[in-house]
């Protein structure tokens, strides 16, 4: 059977995993912790090309006709 990268379908939004400086701004400009954001699971299909492991934090852009593009962050658990 073939693996599909579900990644590159155009219904799946953009998914970047930040770096430790955009990290900080995010927690700063928010005045968050880790255990703040929403959770997404290390075994969601749209984040197996990244190379992520529990704690990284993901980005995710999605864009819109009607409301331009929104930000959304989630940290990486394992259950």
């Amino acid at each position: 059977m073939q693996k599909v990268d579900v990644s590159k379908h155009t219904l799946v939004p953009k998914h970047t995993k930040i770096g430790e400086k955009e990290r900080k701004e995010l927690f700063e400009k928010y005045a968050i912790e880790l255990k703040e954001l929403p959770r997404m699971l290390l075994t969601d299909p749209s984040i197996q090309e990244l190379d992520v492991k529990e704690g990284d934090i993901i980005k995710i852009v999605r864009h819109s006709a009607t409301a331009g593009s929104h930000t959304f962050y989630r940290r990486v658990v394992s259950k």
